[in-house]
Parts: structure tokens; sequence; C-alpha cells
């Protein structure tokens, strides 16, 4: 098993931050400013193009959908970002969610 280093698994923790942010609105959508903002809260204070980065890369891992809307991306989780979510599968490059308490 590889070492990862600590910006990836700064990335795999904001991947699963995105996903949770996502799981939890109603319609499974937000925005990237709005990730951005989450993103903060959770300690991952980075730019714009970074947090896009990796909405890129959870849409390669197939994890959710992009929309853009004008300038902005709007994430859509799908079915598998969901399952990582709660736990039915893994997606590999996204940290695991630990267990509910």
């Amino acid at each position: 098993m590889t070492s990862l280093t600590f910006e990836e698994h700064s990335a795999r923790d904001a991947r699963l931050v995105i996903l949770r942010g996502l799981s939890e609105q109603l319609d499974g959508r937000m925005n990237e400013t709005l990730l951005t903002a989450l993103l903060e809260t959770f300690g991952h204070n980075r730019s714009r193009d970074w947090v896009r980065t990796q909405l890129l890369k959870l849409k390669e891992l197939g994890a959710l959908t992009i929309t853009e809307a004008g300038t902005v991306y709007i994430g859509s989780i799908t079915r598998a970002g969901l399952d990582h979510v709660q736990r039915k599968s893994v997606i590999e490059g996204v940290a695991r969610p630990s267990p509910e308490a």
C-alpha cells in the first residue's frame, strides 16, 4: 500500500465533505460557492480553482455530475456518491465516512 501525501489526504477528505454536503440537500445539489464555504467550515481554506478540481475529480469517479450555470459549477450527487456517504460502497479517492455514533 502506498503512503499518501498530506495533500492527497486533504483532497480525499475534502471530497468526502463535498459529498456529505450534497447528500444533505433536498435536491442533492449545491453550487461551488456554497461548497467552498462548506469546505472552509471543515478547515479546507482553498481557492475556487482547487474546489473545481475536486468537483471534476468526483465527476471522474462517478460520484457527482456537474452542470454549468454561467461561470459557476453546480454539483449534483449521483447514486454512487450517495452510496459512498451511506457506507454502502467505497469510491477510491474519497475518504471513507466514519460510522455514525
